[in-house]
């Protein structure tokens, strides 16, 4: 710390009362001083003590301490106690035209007590040099309470203005993280879910189709770990999705060039036509991915033995991909399931200004389809 600060420091430890004590007794002493070897009457006594003990109170009535101390300055020739008073009331208000007033009042006093001494009576011109000058002084203290006081308004709107950053960077963090969550909530539906439930699939078909009952017992419990693991997998995307944001620019990742490898992975009965617009983003090629990937994923927990077809198109003002279902040959595993996997897909749709629409088919299959603007990448 710098000798500047440990001195303010020290005079911070200071207590109000023994600082508005100092004050007094050298208001005192400076009525004392100019007292000495005169004459007076207790009607002056009487003043210097009303005005000094009013120094006390100078922080809780400032404006009622100053006009005490003006007859002090109408007796004698002091300057302590009325300027300390204007100090005080200076660093206390913003009213300019009573900080005014009393620097007149106060020259007016000290100009008047001196005129009616003895010395240079009836001298105009020295009366008006002494109301010059007491002017002056009672200008300075005004000026000084006025430039603490700003210097304290500064100070304050420093705090504020830190105080506003950090808010806005706690907001910006909560923000980021808000999004994060919400990609990480979608990355694990998308990408964790569609594995898990595709073990817990075939799992169901092999214990179904096993001869051993070693190998069924061992394909049950991989079924029941993986549909357990579902389960587990939706509480966190819903714990995820509840503060996360929908906004969320995502990393490209798969591509068009994937499809084929994640038809051939599916294990269903997949025909993939028609072709998309040479161009398009990154983005779009990966939301087509993940629209292609969650329908196949439904089509194997919800309606096992069908056949799924995708159907790639595009025309002059847009382009997207439909993924048709026919009905389920044989009865489906339950597997949990909160639909976060349709409102991921809304979302995305909505990141390319597009639709997302899911609904059944006359003969009981199921539609999933995909609009979205053509536009360059």
């Amino acid at each position: 710390m710098s000798t500047g600060g440990a001195r303010r420091a020290l005079w911070r430890r200071v207590p109000p009362w023994a600082v508005d004590a100092g004050l007094v007794a050298l208001a005192v002493l400076d009525a004392w001083i100019n007292l000495y070897d005169e004459g007076t009457t207790p009607l002056v006594w009487s003043c210097v003590a009303l005005g000094s003990a009013a120094l006390f109170l100078r922080r809780r009535f400032p404006l009622a301490v100053f006009l005490l101390t003006l007859p002090m300055a109408l007796f004698m020739d002091v300057a302590f106690a009325p300027i300390t008073a204007l100090y005080t009331l200076a660093a206390s208000t913003r009213n300019r035209p009573l900080l005014a007033g009393c620097v007149l009042l106060n020259a007016a006093a000290s100009t008047l007590a001196w005129s009616l001494s003895d010395g240079f009576a009836g001298d105009r011109t020295w009366t008006l040099i002494q109301f010059v000058y007491t002017l002056a002084t009672a200008t300075a203290p005004v000026l000084f309470g006025q430039l603490v006081q700003a210097r304290h308004d500064v100070a304050l709107q420093l705090v504020e203005v830190e105080e506003a950053r950090e808010h806005e960077r706690a907001l910006h963090a909560q923000t980021v993280l808000a999004r994060e969550r919400a990609q990480l909530a979608r990355e694990m539906h998308d990408v964790v879910s569609h594995q898990v439930s595709l073990i817990a699939v075939q799992a169901g078909a092999l214990q179904v189709a096993a001869k051993d009952p070693d190998a069924r017992d061992a394909a049950r419990t991989i079924r029941t770990l993986s549909v357990d693991t579902l389960d587990e997998l939706r509480h966190m995307v819903t714990l995820l999705r509840a503060s996360g944001g929908k906004e969320t620019e995502l990393t490209p990742q798969p591509t068009l060039a994937d499809l084929q490898q994640l038809i051939a992975n599916s294990g269903i009965d997949t025909t993939l036509t028609g072709e998309l617009p040479p161009g398009i983003s990154t983005t779009a090629q990966r939301t087509v991915y993940r629209t292609i990937q969650e329908a196949l994923t439904n089509v194997r927990k919800h309606a096992p033995g069908a056949h799924a077809e995708v159907r790639l198109w595009h025309d002059a003002h847009q382009f997207g991909v439909t993924v048709t279902n026919t009905a389920p040959t044989r009865p489906s595993v339950a597997l949990p399931s909160a639909r976060h996997g349709l409102i991921g897909l809304g979302e995305r749709a909505e990141l390319l200004d597009g639709t997302l629409t899911a609904q059944p088919t006359p003969p009981g299959g199921y539609k999933v389809e995909l609009r979205a603007p053509a536009r360059p990448d």
